[in-house]
């Protein structure tokens, strides 16, 4: 059977991390298709997290960083 890779995304790990608690994604979700739908400029859901007032820059980094994205 082939193993197929799951990349963790940018929310999961901001839970497993605990700098967010899954109330808060989910709520970040739902802003971030609002405004999706809506036809607004993206944004990604650490900008979302952030500017809510949930996540800090800091912890935005430590999470790109366990991506490898920083």
């Amino acid at each position: 059977m082939a193993h197929e890779k799951f990349d963790k995304r940018f929310g999961m790990v901001a839970v497993e991390k605990q700098f967010i608690t899954s109330e808060q994604l989910f709520n970040a979700i739902k802003i971030q298709i609002n405004e999706d739908v809506a036809g607004d400029k993206h944004r990604l859901i650490g900008e979302v997290l952030m500017d809510e007032g949930y996540i800090t820059q800091i912890q935005i980094d430590e999470v790109l960083n366990v991506l490898g994205l920083l």
